[in-house]
């Protein structure tokens, strides 16, 4: 049964239930992310003892509001609207996501999930083949890069890719523009205080390696095939992780049923479960799995 097949075949009443939205689910969720994140943040403020092992919890931290910028481009984490597109912006800002330009790139990443040259999350390139390309992903290099890349030209280009509808480009030139001047400001500010060092800058580059493989686990090793429950990978995982990525480990359910939020996701997962192709018990497993498939060659290269 492909995904078209399993969303046709469930009630209609179940199916609206599963796509209810909630403010009170997604603030209280958002209320308790902000205070683990509070916590580490003022830990690091004081310097209280053992300071500096709080700077890859931050970083998860901050990271991972990747999932909560990606889930409001779906208009799910909330009921109102507003409310998913300004928490969408405000949490963009930490990671470099220009929240606008995003929502339209991911939707085409729906559209074309695992396409070999038209999903734009690939661009026309194969995902990490060799150790190197592995390990400088994982790093996130290709990330900063890329982000500084689309910031400066929606900034101060013509915009022309395919999925960006006309409408938007004064709002992506905009947004583009203000987070490059927030960035200038927050430069400026390391003058006077090296906070934002050990706030932000230190911990998103020591936690980038921990989102980089949670993203890597989501369609690496999938086929390219249009079944979204066979494209897109379910990671079988604790409490903990499912909280800090908003429940997206349930992946292939999220695209199979975009519209579910992420509270409804587990009990979608009971209609998926028989049906998925794509699973990993855990992402040490799929790690172990992506590193099985990397050439012979590269593995002997490395050592």
């Amino acid at each position: 049964m492909d995904h078209r097949s399993l969303i046709a075949s469930i009630p209609p009443k179940i199916k609206d239930d599963l796509q209810r939205r909630s403010d009170a689910a997604g603030l209280r969720h958002l209320a308790l992310y902000l205070l683990a994140l509070t916590v580490t943040s003022a830990g690091l403020i004081a310097q209280v003892p053992f300071w500096p092992l709080l700077i890859l919890p931050q970083g998860i931290l901050l990271v991972f509001l990747f999932t909560l910028s990606h889930e409001c481009t779906h208009k799910t984490p909330f009921r109102t609207n507003w409310l998913n597109d300004v928490v969408g912006h405000l949490v963009s800002v930490p990671i470099a996501l220009p929240f606008t330009w995003f929502r339209y790139f991911h939707l085409a990443h729906h559209k074309w999930t695992n396409h070999p040259e038209n999903d734009p999350e690939l661009d026309g390139k194969p995902r990490p083949n060799t150790w190197r390309s592995l390990i400088v992903y994982l790093i996130g290099w290709p990330y900063w890069s890329a982000m500084a890349r689309v910031l400066m030209r929606n900034a101060l280009r013509r915009i022309d890719a395919p999925y960006l509808p006309e409408r938007q480009h004064r709002a992506i030139k905009t947004e583009a523009r203000v987070l490059l001047a927030t960035y200038g400001l927050a430069a400026l500010s390391l003058v006077f205080t090296p906070a934002l060092v050990w706030l932000w800058l230190l911990p998103v580059l020591v936690g980038q390696p921990f989102l980089r493989l949670y993203l890597l686990a989501e369609h690496g090793l999938c086929p390219p095939v249009a079944n979204m429950l066979e494209n897109s990978r379910t990671t079988f995982t604790n409490r903990i992780v499912r909280f800090v990525a908003w429940n997206m480990p349930y992946h292939a359910e999220h695209h199979a049923f975009p519209n579910v939020p992420f509270h409804q996701l587990p009990a979608f997962h009971a209609w998926t479960q028989t049906h998925l192709k794509s699973t990993s018990d855990g992402y040490a497993e799929f790690a172990a799995d992506y590193i099985e498939h990397l050439p012979a060659e590269a593995g002997s290269s490395s050592g």
